[in-house]
């Protein structure tokens, strides 16, 4: 009986010892893990450079045409003829829709006809009146006559004019929006025409800036629908007035477009040059950390083991420009940054440079 329970008692031991080897062994094995340095964690990198900037105002705006109107009618008639396909471009004068004119030509017959009536009878008044032959009033008569039957026949004729609608300057036509045979009245839309070339682009700036802008000054735009263009133009008219509503200025500028690239109530992000150009540092604006308390950087050094790691530094930002910042103040010409993966960093975290991928995103446009 002793032999046994102590037999059990060996064997309960030999178990709890193992299961408790085991969670030790084990426990360890995760002290030792969790001992062990992080892996560098990979980022992207980039250089801060001294670069030569103009001085610019950023404001938004819209294009607009030159001359850019609802081409309508005057007058009431039925659709006879269209001359035009929808988004062609047009001369100054050529034949864009004719109207029904019969019933007027044949007006203008008759009317020509009591002109001509009047004209005699202004020809037999004329060679009697030295001979006494009529009264003075009855000449009078007869030659105002005449000229009433004169603007009659040059009215119809007007009348007549109109119903052959033309283009009033050249440009782009838009869509069409009327058919043969379909009846217009006056102010009817028949089709849209612009002028494109060259194009406005108006903008308005804080009243603060009016004594930095004056006629000639050089803009770029950049337009939504050309990522990575920029347009070129001038300043060509300033409001007369400051806005007492919004407190600003309106300005417009003139863009040549030559090749029609920019159409009238396009989005445009102007960019208005002033002052001198002036020597500044800069970084990639993806590099900037932006926190309530102050602007930061991981700057990338090497530590005493020759391993780089990134350290915070706090800096002061300035003006931003084609997706690079200023830097006033907190860095020096060539450190480097991280460019991207500031999120999963901490300050003296080991880190490896892979620009890779960064580049192949850049590459591709998805950036």
């Amino acid at each position: 009986m002793i032999k046994r329970l102590i037999l059990v008692i060996l064997l309960l031991a030999l178990i709890f010892g193992g299961i408790f080897g085991w969670k030790y062994w084990r426990m360890q094995r995760i002290q030792a893990l969790q001992s062990q340095p992080a892996p560098p964690a990979a980022v992207s990198s980039a250089s801060v450079v001294a670069m030569r900037w103009q001085p610019t105002l950023g404001a938004v705006g819209s294009l607009v045409a030159v001359n850019g109107i609802d081409v309508t009618t005057e007058v009431a008639g039925k659709i006879e003829e269209i001359r035009f396909k929808s988004g062609e471009k047009v001369e100054k004068g050529e034949i864009l829709v004719r109207l029904d004119s019969a019933v007027d030509r044949a007006d203008l017959e008759g009317l020509k006809a009591d002109m001509r009536l009047a004209q005699l009878q202004l020809e037999r008044t004329a060679q009697l009146l030295p001979k006494r032959a009529v009264s003075q009033s009855t000449y009078d008569e007869a030659k105002t006559r005449y000229a009433s039957a004169q603007a009659k026949v040059a009215s119809q004729k007007a009348l007549i004019s109109k119903k052959t609608i033309r283009a009033p300057f050249a440009g782009l036509l838009g869509i069409r929006e009327v058919d043969v045979g379909q009846y217009l009245s006056p102010g009817d839309k028949i089709v849209q025409i612009q002028q494109l070339t060259p194009i406005f682009v108006d903008y308005a700036l804080p009243e603060r800036h009016f004594g930095e802008l004056k006629v000639g000054q050089r803009i770029q735009v950049a337009i939504s629908a050309y990522p990575g263009d920029s347009f070129a133009g001038e300043i060509t008219a300033i409001d007369a007035a400051v806005n007492p509503a919004t407190r600003s200025i309106k300005v417009r500028a003139t863009l040549r477009n030559p090749d029609g690239k920019l159409r009238p109530g396009m989005f445009a992000e102007v960019t208005t040059e002033h002052g001198q150009a002036r020597r500044v540092l800069t970084i990639a604006r993806t590099a900037v950390s932006y926190n309530p308390y102050g602007d930061f950087v991981f700057l990338i050094k090497e530590n005493k083991n020759g391993q780089k790691v990134v350290q915070r530094t706090q800096i002061t930002t300035g003006a931003i420009q084609h997706g690079r910042v200023e830097i006033i103040n907190g860095l020096k010409v060539g450190q480097q940054v991280v460019q991207a993966g500031q999120l999963k960093l901490r300050d003296g975290q080991p880190v490896r440079i892979d620009n890779s991928v960064e580049l192949e995103r850049r590459e591709s446009g998805r950036e």
